[in-house]
């Protein structure tokens, strides 16, 4: 009677733990909608059909949705090619163009006509033609047991690029295979890839960064991020390099924007590119991320973010050179501090070993076939992980801090011109090969300060060093330990490293380079930073590589078998496949949240809250000049709203990092903001979906059109946008009021949002 009784229990609780529908939790294939969620959808206030999301017949909202660049999300605003992304997504291209003495970075920058757009060359904007699954051509001839992981992997591998080859054959398109639900079903994916990008508008960063690293992972939040792009077409409107006489790319749709507001409650979806999730991982995956790799990586960065700051205050140049990498560096590890203190708030650990109980249970309470495939599963993801641990560790300590040493970075970036040297290579071929990382280092010494970077290495290198296991640190490296030993031992050691080494500057390093390329390799061999380099790279390769790879081999080959389980242990539930930075929609709701006991946040900001927050004296909260005369004279223009501007809201939608920049969608399939961030509280969403915590940060459209129009005095941007209303549309102000009303000569939208 115990043991049933307690069986029950653990039963209860796990369906407690884990229900059938959790509301808004969800990152959706758009081809599924159908089946899977549009009643859903329609339900909580989705006008539109799961046709008219994703079609490969007609145009729909997917053809308004691009991959921008590697890792973040645009849509399409106008029938002109007008892009719309964050700021912070188009921050390493405003960089680029940008100089002490043309600081587009701090002044923002506006192309007044067709012929001010800036080029940028590497850029893309990726369209999603179509999705299949293709799990069966992929999975053909693969034997489902008997096979190591990494011969499974080549088997998946070269089938996919098959599948993929034969789908664009003879075509302009290009295509790649995703596995889903950790390679139990592979979907292909055709694209379309545009290669003219222009940097059509930014604003100036007391806008775009409002905030800074403050406000970042926060709320309320009161920034204006968002930049605007154009894609440029070949004659015939299909992808082509740059050229001067290419022409503004013709979508096949674009999204309308509503000036209609928001409430709560509102319908909302976010359509986009999220990154990487782990949905399904289990409580030694997740006490991993939470005891091992997160605060190892917090502390790495920590340092060397206090580095960059202080030299890029002192430094207008270094500021530049610096101010998209900090920008990177400071993401994550704020966001991984943010993603502890969720996973601890929801015990997530424990909610996860009492999930692998009852799935334990249900394992072992089955017939022969069911006990064969999962009885032995979780024990044997346990002492995989137990091995990985060390391992996990020192791989973080390699990747943070070894390689967050610029210069460390570089020099193993010209270790395999050795390795041909080596191998004996022809000579043209050795030369070839210095001449291109010649080439590709002019970037590198663009945006770099080797006086910074020493700085950095005194920090960074004693952490690798006590960080990683002793069993798995490199010789030269304990060497180094016990000869520069005492408070300033590091400090002494990366003063000589940067002193003797010829890779810190442009001129010194290229001469190097030109030895390589007539096939004299001694000085690069001999460098110090190549030395040490070569022995923290080696290491890693021979000593911690071989275990970390066979046991998080095993993991991924257990975590597939776990997942299938999981969706055989429960039928009825709806699973999404974890993101892996293809297309997929989420939906939700505009909401407030209650993220500790006595505090309570609204639903929305306003332009009242950037003056409440503007301090002159501290640069994350700077007001630009012409923004305080704009407030001061109440000039709103049509985006006036009794005396404010909405600037952002928040709602439940299920988003990471790769959703920067989608569009924030109402039911109607209009466009209301531009997705930018999540809460702090909610971060652990990656890991655990908590629907009462969990929020995405939305730059209300409202405010973009504002600092666009009245702003920038870039109205001809906003004459090539549709933009839907009515003069009954209403929207939050200050004080919880609503906006008044405003009267908008524009296409009326067929109901009040």
């Amino acid at each position: 009677m115990r043991i049933r009784t307690r069986l029950a229990l653990l039963a209860l609780t796990f369906l407690t733990a884990l229900p059938a529908a959790r509301a808004d939790e969800g990152m959706w294939l758009p081809l599924l909608l159908k089946q899977l969620n549009e009643a859903d959808m329609q339900k909580k206030g989705l006008k539109l059909t799961a046709e008219q999301i994703y079609s490969i017949n007609q145009g729909s909202l997917k053809d308004a949705i691009v991959q921008f660049g590697g890792g973040c999300t645009g849509e399409i605003i106008s029938d002109q090619g007008l892009l719309l992304t964050n700021h912070h997504c188009g921050y390493s291209q405003i960089q680029s163009h940008s100089s002490v003495e043309k600081d587009y970075l701090t002044n923002g920058y506006w192309a007044m006509d067709r012929s001010q757009e800036l080029p940028n060359p590497g850029l893309t904007a990726t369209f999603i033609v179509r999705m299949e699954d293709v799990s069966s051509q992929v999975l053909a001839g693969v034997p489902t047991t008997g096979i190591v992981e990494a011969e499974r992997e080549k088997l998946v591998q070269a089938n996919g690029q098959r599948v993929a080859h034969a789908a664009v054959q003879g075509t302009g398109y290009q295509a790649f295979v995703r596995p889903m639900f950790n390679g139990n079903e592979y979907y292909l994916f055709v694209t379309e890839v545009f290669q003219d990008i222009r940097l059509v508008g930014a604003p100036p960063s007391s806008i775009g960064k409002f905030g800074g690293d403050t406000d970042n992972w926060a709320w309320p939040r009161h920034t204006g991020d968002f930049s605007i792009f154009r894609i440029y077409a070949g004659p015939d409107n299909k992808p082509a390099p740059y050229s001067p006489d290419n022409k503004p790319f013709k979508p096949r749709h674009h999204l309308p924007i509503s000036l209609g507001g928001v409430q709560p409650g509102d319908f909302t979806m976010v359509f986009g590119f999220p990154g990487r999730t782990n949905e399904y991982l289990t409580s030694w995956g997740v006490e991993e991320t939470y005891a091992v790799s997160n605060p190892a990586k917090i502390n790495v960065r920590d340092a060397k973010l206090r580095v960059l700051d202080a030299d890029m205050k002192a430094s207008d140049k270094v500021r530049i050179q610096y101010a998209a990498k900090y920008a990177s560096i400071a993401n994550y590890w704020k966001k991984w501090i943010g993603e502890n203190r969720g996973l601890k708030k929801l015990d997530a650990v424990r909610v996860k070993q009492q999930q692998e109980q009852v799935f334990q249970q249900w394992a072992e309470s089955g017939d022969a076939a069911r006990r064969a495939a999962f009885a032995t599963l979780l024990p044997d993801l346990k002492r995989n992980y137990a091995t990985a641990r060390d391992y996990t560790l020192a791989r973080d300590y390699v990747t943070e801090a070894a390689l967050g040493v610029e210069l460390m970075a570089y020099a193993n970036s010209l270790l395999p011109l050795l390795e041909l040297a080596d191998n004996k290579v022809p000579a043209a071929e050795l030369a070839a090969a210095a001449e291109k990382t010649r080439k590709g280092s002019v970037g590198f010494f663009r945006n770099y300060s080797a006086h910074t970077d020493q700085k950095v290495a005194a920090q960074l290198l004693p952490l690798y060093a006590a960080g990683t296991p002793a069993a798995l640190l490199p010789a030269y490296v304990k060497t180094l330990q016990g000869q520069y030993t005492g408070p300033g031992g590091w400090t002494a050691y990366a003063a000589q490293l940067y002193g003797k080494s010829k890779l810190t500057t442009q001129e010194s390093a290229f001469a190097v380079l030109d030895e390589v390329a007539k096939g004299n390799v001694q000085t690069l061999r001999q460098d110090p930073a190549v030395l040490l380099a070569q022995a923290i790279i080696g290491n890693y390769r021979t000593v911690i590589l071989p275990t970390y790879t066979a046991a998080t081999d095993n993991i991924a080959l257990l975590q597939r078998t776990y997942v299938a389980g999981l969706r055989l242990q429960q039928p009825e539930r709806k699973f999404y496949p974890d993101a892996n930075s293809t297309l997929r929609l989420a939906y939700g709701q505009v909401a407030g949240y209650e993220p500790a006991d006595g505090t309570k946040y609204d639903f929305y900001t306003t332009l009242d809250g950037i003056m409440e927050k503007a301090d002159p004296t501290n640069p994350e909260f700077e007001v630009p000049a012409r923004l305080a005369e704009l407030y001061k004279n109440k000039d709103f223009g049509p985006y006036a709203y009794k005396g404010t501007v909405p600037v952002a809201f928040i709602a439940t939608n299920h988003t990471t990092g790769g959703n920067s920049g989608s569009p924030v969608i109402n039911g109607r399939g209009e466009l209301i903001g531009t997705n930018f961030d999540r809460n702090w509280e909610g971060t652990m969403s990656d890991i655990m979906f908590d629907p009462d915590r969990v929020r995405n940060i939305t730059l209300d459209v409202r405010y973009m059109l504002f600092v666009v129009d009245k702003f920038a005095g870039a109205g001809h941007l906003v004459k090539e946008m549709t933009l839907v209303g009515s003069a009954n549309d209403t929207a939050p102000a200050s004080n919880g009021k609503k906006l008044e009303k405003v009267k908008v000569k524009r296409k009326p939208a067929k109901e009040k949002a």
